[in-house]
């Protein structure tokens, strides 16, 4: 249990994000659909850098009951199953503005709405929360007062929000002020998927997120070549985030070969070396008097006019017929014969 929890608790790889939509990259005017038509209005306005960017803009607080909605382009989720959206925008500080009625806000609300095609119209589907679904309501951060507008301090907040299960083919958001006054600098639509990896011996192709941010996507892995499966069958979980986590099982490189490259290739043993087994051993070196006859090798042969048991131990030297004794001395009296000799050059 405490060894699950720590693979659950630091994942593999990051996440990698495919951005469905970026309202910054555009070059002309974004052309969302604002209810009423004197609630939200599109202007030019700058990023934190200072480049030149369309923005959406409200600013109705002196009248009361303010529902002004503002929608989205269809926006296609390519196979997502969860969506993340980050928001950048400013709010204007209700008591710094000079006799604002206590209806001033400096929150908006976030909703979707799922349809198969892009079949909106300017009444279609309904401006209000049935049949849209919320996702949250924003709030800033930090909002600016009259003083910050006069020196163009920019106090530019980021809020991401999810949602899902989604299953139609795209979905709009829609954002309601009800009061405030601020504007909406940057959205940015994404979805997270976990990255091609090779972890424990196997590739993991690319796997989108599940629909929940608790979800576990089971994805199974194929080992990398020349390597084998042990232990269970190898699997790695995708969670909502799009991070890999909670490996299990695991290849390990077969007979002949060795892992490298952070266990993300297999190599052949070279000439002059080998590996009897399946594992996590390196290449061993070729005993004395051995050799290989190619790469990859399990084993090592003996060397013409050199020999080993088939009991004796792979890594064991292979020897030779010992050459003749040097030194052969005989001494001879009445009853015997001695004989003395050294080693022989060769054993």
């Amino acid at each position: 249990m405490d060894i699950l929890w720590v693979l659950w608790t630091f994942p593999v790889v990051f996440a990698l994000e495919e951005t469905l939509m970026d309202s910054t990259t555009a070059t002309a005017e974004l052309g969302w659909t604002a209810f009423p038509s004197s609630g939200w209005e599109e202007v030019s306005g700058y990023d934190e850098v200072m480049n030149t960017i369309r923005t959406y803009q409200v600013c109705s607080v002196f009248q009361p009951s303010q529902n002004n909605w503002l929608r989205t382009k269809y926006i296609r989720r390519r196979g997502a199953q969860r969506i993340h959206v980050e928001m950048k925008f400013s709010v204007r500080d209700c008591s710094s503005i000079p006799n604002v009625p206590g209806s001033c806000k400096e929150t908006f609300n976030l909703y979707y709405y799922e349809m198969d095609s892009d079949s909106a119209t300017k009444i279609s589907p309904p401006w209000m929360e049935n049949p849209w679904v919320k996702v949250d309501t924003i709030a800033a951060d930090e909002s600016f007062s009259q003083v910050d507008q006069g020196e163009r301090v920019m106090k530019i907040n980021t809020e991401v929000r999810s949602f899902g299960p989604v299953s139609k083919n795209g979905f709009y958001l829609a954002f309601q002020d009800y009061g405030g006054c601020m504007s909406l600098i940057a959205v940015r639509v994404f979805y997270r998927k976990c990255p091609r990896v090779i972890q424990n011996g196997a590739v993991f192709q690319e796997t989108l997120s599940g629909a929940e941010s608790t979800s576990l996507v089971l994805a199974r892995g194929t080992c990398i070549a020349n390597a084998e499966e042990v232990d269970v069958p190898i699997k790695l979980y995708c969670n909502g985030d799009g991070e890999w986590m909670v490996p299990i099982g695991r290849c390990m490189c077969k007979a002949g070969y060795e892992s490298v490259e952070n266990g993300t290739v297999c190599r052949a043993c070279p000439f002059g070396s080998f590996k009897p087994t399946q594992g996590e051993g390196n290449c061993i070196h070729c005993p004395i008097n051995s050799r290989t006859t190619s790469e990859g090798a399990t084993t090592c042969v003996c060397r013409s006019g050199y020999y080993r048991s088939d009991t004796d131990p792979l890594d064991m030297p292979c020897t030779t017929i010992p050459s003749a004794p040097q030194n052969v001395l005989s001494f001879v009296n009445e009853t015997s014969l001695v004989l003395e000799w050294g080693p022989p050059k060769d054993t």
